[in-house]
């Protein structure tokens, strides 16, 4: 009897080695033969299960931008109320500090997505996604009478999404501008502005 493949397997393999590589290295400075140190293999050997670098770290882009965004919505769905639905969907979208594995390393690929399209579609769509978990939690706000939007929904999301973003790179980058707690203030500050809601929840 042929034994099952393990393709599947070094696959995964390879795309945790590649993300600690990133981590370790930084995408601008990652070679090929970073990864296949971190997985104890040679460069062939990775160049079988994946053609290019170029191919890993897009499944290491997209297996973050999956995670990020499981997390976020599992969250935000176990809390019916609104208002700690979007406390908490705020706190949950912030690196908690610069060794924030998921949020530092969804940045560094950030690196690739001003020069290759295939990694910017992956953003987009994770900007994308995160905008539509906002807009549906402050909808639901507003239909319920908690929330008194001063926009609609969607733009607020975006807003929401976009100060998120910006204040994640001044968290994680090597001397950080403020602490986390300091950019959750601000950005709670902007939901309950948009919202007409005290947020202190």
């Amino acid at each position: 009897m042929p034994r099952p493949s393990r393709a599947h397997h070094r696959r995964g393999e390879l795309v945790a080695a590649a993300r600690r590589a990133v981590l370790d290295r930084g995408v601008l400075e990652l070679r090929l033969r970073d990864v296949a140190s971190q997985a104890e293999m040679s460069t062939g050997s990775v160049l079988y299960y994946f053609p290019t670098l170029g191919d890993l770290l897009h499944e290491v882009q997209r297996d973050a931008v999956e995670r990020f965004c499981v997390g976020r919505e599992e969250a935000a769905r176990r809390e019916p109320d609104p208002r700690r639905k979007l406390v908490g969907t705020i706190r949950a979208g912030l690196p908690t500090g610069r060794d924030d594995e998921l949020s530092v390393l969804l940045y560094e690929l950030g690196a690739y997505a001003r020069r290759t399209p295939a990694y910017a579609a992956q953003h987009i769509r994770l900007y994308e996604r995160q905008a539509g978990l906002y807009t549906a939690i402050l909808e639901t706000g507003a239909a319920t009478g908690v929330f008194d939007l001063t926009r609609a929904a969607a733009v607020i999301a975006r807003g929401l999404v976009a100060l998120e973003d910006g204040l994640g790179l001044h968290i994680t980058q090597a001397v950080p501008t403020f602490t986390p707690a300091e950019a959750e203030t601000m950005l709670i500050a902007y939901a309950a502005d948009a919202t007409r809601c005290d947020l202190e929840v």
